[in-house]
């Protein structure tokens, strides 16, 4: 071990900040920054065409890149450089199979990378093992909380604007009635009084945006490991099938675009889900889907907040001290705050200066480095997690049930408020611009 200059949190926000830094001068001077990225597929064929030249320059960029960054982060977190680097060098080749994998038709169509990722590492954990050189790279938060720094650049304010009261009454209205709801389920009903962090993790993936909520919610409630892994397994499975059966029902009840969409924005977990879920329903669908959704984003730092202030005041509080504000700010996970930075200097810095044809250029660039971080994090939550274990937290069956309780909850409740602001028989009908 080296010596430690840095938190994790304050290595990711470094890295996220470089990496915006890097990309918005690539767009300003003109430079190709972009990362790799597999089109789809669906013949063994079509896989080779891709191997081209300018496949292996963005391949051997985007390897270059992550590879130092995250190497430079780990020394500065205290850790063996070298072992850290040779184990990433395998990390990334899973997660090259991975995207390729993920990038065939049905699994593009159905399926998701992020449930690619988490069943790739899954099986190499539970058949073959985890090689001890590959070991010192696996670290799940880590990436998570860098890629989730650089999404802060893409969750910009001007949503609000564009949706108004509309967006903001079926994001955040519904959101914490949710997380209450779920959180009074499983402690009083469901008797998980011994497993509280589970409970408010699993809740806010459920209510705001699967993993990327889940992760936030955890580091600040102090979940284990193993129920941040079950919370994100239930939160990727449920996605993938809400993904595919919430298009079809949204239009055999007849609902339209406007408010199908802005119903996917509100129930489904994972924003990679509500794009796919919302073109299924037409362009107004996909654009009503991803303004919901983008609003509810920017929830994520706010319930991270608010979920540190309850668990160090009241819920790991017996009552017999007062919590101070050194401990709220303590349990605060700090890569919230970047992701907060992150939006506030593209919502009030970059906007305004550059436009928002720049912000969109950058965020084209970003959102490949932030889905490699995902895949990397997806990943290693895979290589990381066990069977057996896994079988023991569901034993019983009460996460699955205050999971699918806790989401029919959120469709129904995101459901009447959809009818009440979008039907039009009560307020006039928004104008969304495609």
């Amino acid at each position: 071990m080296g010596k430690k200059f840095f938190s994790e949190d304050a290595v990711a926000n470094i890295i996220g900040f470089v990496m915006i830094g890097i990309a918005l001068y690539a767009v300003q001077k003109g430079i190709n920054f972009d990362a790799v990225n597999f089109t789809v597929w669906s013949r063994a064929a079509e896989i080779g065409a891709q191997f081209n030249d300018d496949l292996y320059v963005k391949l051997a960029r985007t390897y270059i890149v992550l590879a130092v960054f995250f190497t430079i982060g780990s020394a500065l977190k205290g850790e063996n450089p070298l072992k850290f680097f040779a184990g990433f060098t395998a990390l990334f080749f899973l997660g090259v199979i991975v995207r390729l994998v993920s990038a065939q038709f049905d699994f593009n169509r159905y399926l998701e990378w992020a449930f690619v990722a988490l069943v790739i590492g899954l099986a190499l954990a539970n058949n073959i093992g985890i090689p001890d050189f590959l070991k010192p790279a696996v670290q799940t938060e880590y990436y998570i909380k860098t890629g989730l720094v650089i999404m802060g650049f893409s969750v910009l304010f001007s949503n609000i604007v564009n949706f108004g009261l509309y967006g903001l009454a079926i994001a955040w209205l519904v959101t914490p009635i949710v997380i209450i709801f779920m959180w009074y389920l499983g402690v009083h009903m469901l008797d998980m009084e011994d497993r509280k962090p589970f409970v408010i993790t699993i809740a806010s993936a459920a209510s705001v945006c699967g993993t990327s909520a889940a992760i936030a919610v955890a580091a600040a409630s102090n979940a284990k490991k193993n129920d941040l892994s079950l919370a994100v397994s239930i939160s990727i499975i449920f996605t993938i099938i809400m993904m595919v059966l919430e298009p079809v029902i949204i239009r055999s009840m007849g609902l339209g675009e406007l408010m199908g969409g802005a119903l996917i924005g509100g129930t489904i977990d994972s924003t990679g889900a509500v794009i796919v879920a919302g073109t299924a329903l037409g362009q107004l669908g996909q654009t009503t889907a991803v303004l919901v959704k983008s609003i509810q984003n920017i929830l994520i730092g706010f319930i991270a907040f608010a979920v540190a202030v309850f668990f160090t005041t009241r819920a790991d509080n017996d009552g017999t001290h007062k919590a101070s504000a050194a401990e709220i700010w303590t349990r605060l996970p700090k890569f919230i705050l970047g992701f907060f930075a992150a939006s506030m200097t593209a919502s009030f810095v970059v906007m305004p200066l550059l436009g928002k044809p720049a912000v969109n250029a950058v965020n084209k660039i970003l959102d490949q480095y932030k889905n490699w971080a995902f895949v990397l994090a997806f990943t290693s939550i895979g290589l990381d997690t066990n069977f057996k274990e896994l079988r023991e937290q569901i034993s019983g069956g009460k996460p699955l049930v205050l999971y699918v309780v806790g989401q029919l909850f959120n469709i129904i409740l995101t459901f009447i408020v959809v009818y009440i602001a979008l039907s039009g028989k009560y307020f006039p009908l928004p104008s969304i611009a495609l």
